[in-house]
């Protein structure tokens, strides 16, 4: 039997989905498909909807902020994390890149071989990059925050 990786990830997360929320998104995404509209004004409009929405709600009640879809089916407004967490995130993806190039490349005795093996050390690459991150780090997201001050208008923006 032949696997190929790409669409069996595919298929296995379409699977995992919510069939509801799967075929919300499926007839969105053929209604903009047939509809010929420009994707960014899509969008703009979907994001104008959204923030409108949120307008009109209480502050307590801005997560479960929704708006009409194409189908009817509701549109759960997600809040944006935290600006620190997002530079940290990436900070650890960063260090995650530095570790997984530093392990051994013949390593099979420890994390076996062939894609299972890689699997293995990218996982140990991607903790040892979270881990490193959690503490001080190295300066990436400090730097990154320091360059980059938040908004104050963020819960706007992210509706």
């Amino acid at each position: 039997m032949i696997v190929t990786a790409t669409p069996d990830l595919v298929l296995d997360v379409l699977g995992a989905a919510d069939p509801v929320t799967q075929r919300a998104a499926t007839a969105k995404l053929d209604a903009l498909k047939s509809s010929g509209a420009d994707f960014a004004a899509t969008m703009d409009a979907e994001v104008g909807k959204a923030a409108a929405v949120a307008a009109d709600q209480s502050a307590a009640h801005l997560s479960e902020a929704q708006s009409s879809a194409v189908n009817g089916a509701p549109v759960r407004v997600i809040k944006a994390p935290a600006s620190g967490e997002v530079y940290r995130k990436f900070e650890a993806f960063i260090l995650q890149t530095f570790v997984e190039t530093m392990l051994p490349k013949e390593s099979e005795e420890v994390f076996g071989k062939g894609t299972a093996g890689g699997v293995w050390k990218s996982m140990l690459a991607e903790q040892l990059g979270n881990q490193l991150a959690k503490g001080k780090g190295i300066g990436i997201a400090d730097r990154l925050a320091a360059a980059h001050p938040a908004a104050p208008n963020v819960a706007d923006k992210a509706g």
